[in-house]
């Protein structure tokens, strides 16, 4: 997911070979994602709008743990000190709307009905 999105993004410098990247740590930050399982079983019936901003929470709660242990060792993959809407360069708040979606993208896997 993360190669197909900075593949994309690298659009914007005219890179044409849609060259992607990231980093080792990003396979068990993204398995984390299993942890969203139980919660979308108690979030089973809810509104859509309340499920994705349930997994929206969960997620930048997990990217901002995660990124302030891996900052602790100089090893986050990511620093978004420069974006407007970042929170301690560790999440981008401007995000939310792509974590909605990937949270109910986790949910269609994981939580199959």
């Amino acid at each position: 997911m993360e190669i197909l999105f900075t593949g994309l993004h690298s659009l914007q410098n005219e890179n044409h070979k849609l060259t992607g990247n990231t980093s080792i740590w990003m396979f068990p930050i993204y398995g984390m994602a299993s942890f969203l399982s139980p919660i979308c079983r108690r979030l089973k019936g809810k509104s859509l709008v309340l499920r994705g901003g349930v997994y929206t929470c969960c997620i930048f709660i997990g990217e901002y743990i995660t990124g302030s242990f891996l900052r602790k060792f100089e090893a986050c993959p990511w620093d978004y000190s420069e974006a407007r809407l970042n929170v301690n360069g560790l999440i981008r708040l401007d995000y939310a709307p792509l974590w909605f979606c990937a949270g109910l993208l986790f949910e269609k896997i994981l939580c199959r009905r």
